[in-house]
């Protein structure tokens, strides 16, 4: 019937038939390459089967077994789109490596067995390398990468001194990192790691991993050079050079020559640079981890070339450049300082939960963790590149990106830029980077101040006017950067900010004892009066001053010729002038357990053993200077850093409560340190004055006075006084707004530090005599 479905059906039979048959063609193919791999299979299984039952072949026979069943799969096999699994190559290379392993541990040590020499000497190592770059079959790369990872770690004689591994080796280097998240990135980190520890082993075999591209090119005419690239591609013909011959002359030729941008490379260093740029975290830290170990290396070539003809330095510092610029604007400084330590290695992290604490979390801790390998970077490297690299994150980052930022006129950006300083202060430990950053913060000059100078460095300048800043946050953080700053062990750092403008004592006034003007409270005629007090006369004979030999043990020895009467004043005079500063209508401290001065004591013991520990290696010789090698007609000036802390201190009694603590807390830190001149001019209440000079304990004595004359004008002082101090401790809840507020704190923090430095000056004291023979 014409147009019935039967019909219609007939005539589409064709088209069916042709779908049918294409479909049974393609089935047989795919039966047949399925029966393919299994026999091979069962060929290898068999093998295996007939070498386990049959007499073993000596180890060379065997060796040279497998590798010419490696070399008869290229001659015999037209398929090479069929992955390197599906053939028995990588059982063959496996067996090459345990019988050389094998063999190994049956000679005697530092010997080279016959299977060795039979790789050496045919340049089985070349002709790998050739086959991994072509990468045929498909996978071949990643096998020879596997190769030479376990050939170099499993085998405990020197191999790299030979020209016919460290050849290849360099060539195989210079294929790793080239793609980025390539299939193979696994087995690259882990050939070029085991390189890199190769190489920490013995640092002098890092000459032969370092090339001069031009005389490559011109000792290499283009026929030689066309013939050389053919033996690259060339099958193993056995014609290899004498076995365990190395290139000595190469290496030191390498450690001989000067290395310029142009003309050396350091391959084993781009690959590690190019795979820290890889998606997968752990790829990046087994990077960092191979330059950690390349940049200790001690030959001079190497770090030269290092610095010179790699992309090193600019990585570290465009890295840390982009992570701080990836970070807020604005972060709460809390954050910055309370955020965990981080190392660089493990860096973990969940975004949803930073998040959740606070926003730019993340970026922070990335920019802290990179901080951190920069750091332990510098600090691992061979001391001139670590100088040079040291050199570079400040020039590109410090000056270049943060000096902008703290130099701005923005409150929130000066907060969030000094917090971020102040981290990067904590953090930093490499001695070379620290330098550098002191360096950028201070400046370098060493000669005294005067009031002319001080604006010489203008970083310097602002951070130091930052300290007594309109804004009080502002104030607060700067000070804690500095507090941070001279705990730091870097003499700079205390030179630069106090020691130069005390170095000559003239502080002291010029002249003879009896022609001196009779000091009332430890000040001139002319200053505050203050009630009579037996402990700041002026009626010391020199017998009851200490010994000038008697210093800290860590003090350098002092010169013959200085004075026995130049000593500081008796301890007990010392810490009860401070005890006994504050009036006792001014006190309240007795009335609260656990507030006394013996808590002092044992913190200033504690700290003042860290700051021995820190400045012992310092050179402080000839200090004490003797006063008669001392130009006391000079001009004095303490310095910009001690007049804005003098200048707060003298309003302690007007300044909120946490200023005052961070000011203090900064004058006991500098009290601490165990210098002469420092704790003469910080601690010593009894030295004459020269006129218009001022010590911390006359700025505390005019504090002192204002606060005796106002205490006249607040009713009920001693009771609110008592009840602040109890809120401050918790003990007392939070109620009705006290009179005086400001003043009431101030006069607490005020008691407290005079007790603190007592404490300070009694704990230098017996250290002093328990270290005095």
């Amino acid at each position: 019937m014409p147009g019935s479905v039967y019909e219609t059906s007939n005539l589409d039979r064709g088209g069916n038939r042709k779908k049918i048959e294409d479909f049974s063609r393609s089935s047989r193919e795919k039966l047949v390459q399925s029966k393919n791999k299994m026999f091979s299979k069962f060929t290898s299984i068999l093998q295996h089967a007939v070498e386990a039952l049959a007499p073993s072949l000596p180890l060379q026979e065997d060796f040279v077994y497998h590798w010419k069943a490696i070399t008869h799969y290229y001659i015999e096999t037209s398929d090479d789109k069929a992955p390197v699994t599906d053939t028995n190559i990588p059982s063959h290379l496996e067996q090459m490596l345990d019988i050389l392993t094998q063999e190994e541990a049956e000679h005697e040590s530092g010997e080279t067995g016959p299977c060795m020499e039979y790789l050496l000497h045919h340049k089985i190592l070349e002709t790998l390398y050739t086959l991994g770059k072509a990468d045929c079959p498909p996978g071949m790369k990643q096998q020879v990468l596997t190769f030479y990872t376990k050939l170099l770690a499993h085998i405990r004689q020197p191999l790299l001194p030979h020209i016919n591994v460290h050849r290849p080796v360099q060539k195989l280097i210079r294929l790793c990192g080239e793609i980025l998240a390539a299939p193979t990135e696994n087995e690259e980190i882990q050939f070029l790691c085991i390189v890199c520890a190769k190489l920490k082993q013995v640092p002098y075999l890092v000459n032969f991993f370092l090339e001069n591209k031009l005389r490559r090119s011109d000792t290499l005419s283009p026929d030689r050079a066309q013939g050389s690239k053919g033996n690259d591609l060339a099958p193993d013909t056995g014609q290899g050079q004498t076995p365990g011959k190395t290139e000595e002359p190469q290496a030191a030729a390498a450690a001989r020559s000067p290395t310029t941008n142009n003309n050396n490379s350091y391959s084993l260093v781009t690959s590690l640079l190019n795979l820290t740029k890889s998606p997968d975290g752990r790829i990046v830290v087994k990077a960092c981890e191979g330059l950690m170990m390349l940049v200790s290396l001690p030959e001079p070539a190497a770090a030269k070339c290092l610095t010179e003809s790699t992309e090193l330095c600019q990585l570290l510092t465009d890295r840390l450049v982009s992570f701080y610029k990836a970070l807020p604007q604005s972060i709460d400084p809390l954050d910055i300082e309370t955020v965990e330590s981080v190392n660089w290695g493990l860096d973990v992290y969940n975004l949803k939960e930073d998040a959740a604490v606070f926003a730019g979390k993340r970026a922070l801790i990335s920019f802290l963790s990179w901080l951190d390998f920069c750091d332990q970077l510098i600090k691992e490297a061979q001391k001139t590149a670590a100088a040079v690299m040291a050199k570079c994150v400040r020039e590109r980052f410090f000056v270049a990106v943060m000096e902008p930022q703290l130099m701005q006129t923005s409150e929130v950006g000066i907060l969030t830029s000094t917090a971020l300083l102040n981290r990067i202060i904590r953090q930093v430990s490499s001695e070379a980077l620290m330098q550098e950053m002191v360096h950028f913060l201070l400046g370098e000059e060493k000669e005294a101040e005067t009031i002319a100078t001080i604006t010489q460095n203008a970083l310097r300048h602002r951070l130091i006017e930052h300290c007594d800043h309109l804004s009080d946050e502002i104030s607060i953080m700067t000070l804690r950067l500095f507090e941070q700053l001279i705990q730091k062990p870097n003499q700079h750092i205390l030179h630069n900010l106090v020691l130069r403008g005390l170095d000559e004592r003239n502080y002291q006034e010029n002249k003879p004892q009896d022609e001196r003007e009779p000091l009332e409270n430890g000040l001139p005629h002319d200053s505050v009066d203050l009630e009579e007090d037996p402990l700041f006369g002026d009626d010391l004979s020199p017998d009851s001053r200490l010994s000038g030999s008697d210093w800290l043990s860590t003090s350098p020895p002092l010169s013959p010729d200085h004075s026995k009467s130049e000593g500081k004043t008796e301890v007990h005079k010392i810490v009860n002038s401070f005890l006994c500063l504050v009036p006792d209508e001014a006190k309240s401290s007795y009335h609260v357990e656990g507030t006394g001065y013996d808590t002092y004591l044992r913190d200033a013991h504690r700290q003042f053993k860290d700051y021995c520990g820190v400045c012992l290696r310092w050179d402080w010789r000839g200090h004490p200077k003797p006063l008669e090698k001392c130009n006391l007609e000079a001009p004095f000036f303490e310095g910009h850093f001690l007049k804005v802390l003098f200048d707060r201190m003298g309003r302690i009694l007007d300044q909120p409560y946490d200023v005052n603590l961070q000011v203090t807390a900064v004058l006991s830190k500098l009290s601490l340190l165990p210098h002469p001149h420092l704790h003469e001019y910080l601690l010593d209440p009894y030295i004459s004055l020269a006129p218009g000079c001022r010590s911390l304990f006359s700025v505390i004595v005019r504090v002192v006075g204002d606060l005796m004359l106002r205490i006249q004008r607040i009713p009920d002082f001693t009771p609110k006084l008592l009840l602040v101090r109890k809120r401050l401790l918790g003990m007392e809840p939070e109620g009705l707004n006290i009179d005086h507020m400001t003043l009431l704190e101030g006069v607490i923090v005020l008691e407290e530090f005079c007790k603190e430095l007592a404490a300070i000056a009694f704990v230098k004291y017996h250290a002093t005599a328990a270290s005095s023979p």
